[in-house]
């Protein structure tokens, strides 16, 4: 995508009165940011003033990305060539990314694991063994930074040497919460920290939700450890099932009715080790040779 390009895309994210889901499928449709903000919506017309104006605030936008870019963070559009293409398949997909670290094709046969942010010992004890035994099978870890079961699940990747990729709710100059700081400095370094969300953008009660939907849609499975009815990693679960991925539910969950409901519903599997993952997996994605595991 050319500089002026992507400029365009911020300049209509922040000019544009309609939802940025609604932005993207003009974006899309159209193949150029330039061209839709050239042709105009609601709420920009007073910002565009003459025939030239929607380039100088689109050069104006891409100097800011440039900027980010010096900081290490990169900023990259639904329409770049390299845009995660798992997440295209779904309807969530966010019109940008902004990543701190190395992108990795492999990413597309990743399994998220996610639980909550109240976390028993022996789920913590769960998640970590079992992104550790994950990455020693050469499956990347996917997992949010949140507390609790995001933190162990990421840090049992990185004990193990393994691909860990961390999907926050914030922009990537904050971290949440802040005792995570550490640990997000080191997976930028060594893997992933992806956010949907302009970098300084705070915490909100919807920016994780919308963490989930895209984390759902960059893997190809969820595994969940532990989690309540009303928990990011249920509803996640709910998402993976719509975005037509595999969810796995660790039998432990069984004492939940939500998670009960759910083992009956076709694509889920109630799983007790990472053996059982692998296998599942092994056989669902056989049909993509771009997914062949290691």
């Amino acid at each position: 995508m050319s500089v002026t390009e992507r400029g365009a895309l911020l300049t209509l994210l922040r000019t544009s009165r309609q939802p940025w889901s609604a932005v993207t499928d003009d974006v899309e449709a159209a193949g150029s940011a330039l061209e839709v903000l050239r042709q105009g919506s609601p709420g920009q017309m007073t910002l565009i003033q003459g025939e030239g104006d929607e380039g100088a605030l689109a050069s104006a936008a891409e100097q800011e990305i440039v900027a980010w870019e010096r900081e290490g963070m990169r900023f990259l559009t639904i329409l770049d060539a390299d845009y995660p293409a798992q997440l295209l398949t779904v309807h969530q997909r966010p019109p940008f990314l902004m990543m701190r670290g190395q992108q990795d094709k492999a990413d597309a046969r990743g399994v998220a694991v996610v639980g909550t942010r109240k976390a028993s010992e022996r789920g913590v004890r769960e998640a970590y063994q079992l992104a550790h035994d994950l990455s020693d099978a050469g499956v990347p870890v996917v997992s949010g930074l949140a507390a609790g079961i995001d933190t162990a699940a990421l840090s049992g990747a990185l004990s193990a040497g393994g691909r860990a990729v961390a999907v926050i709710g914030t922009g990537l100059r904050r971290s949440y919460p802040k005792e995570n700081a550490n640990l997000q400095e080191r997976i930028g370094r060594v893997g992933l920290v992806m956010s949907q969300f302009l970098p300084d953008a705070p915490p909100t009660k919807v920016s994780f939700p919308m963490r989930n939907a895209v984390m759902s849609g960059y893997s190809a499975a969820t595994v969940v450890v532990e989690a309540p009815y009303r928990s990011g990693a249920r509803m996640q679960a709910r998402l993976a099932l719509e975005h037509g991925r595999r969810v796995f539910l660790l039998e432990s969950l069984l004492a939940n009715d939500w998670a009960r409901a759910y083992a009956e519903r076709p694509n889920t599997v109630v799983v007790r080790s990472v053996s059982d993952v692998i296998g599942h997996l092994e056989s669902a994605l056989a049909v993509d040779q771009d997914l062949v595991w290691p």
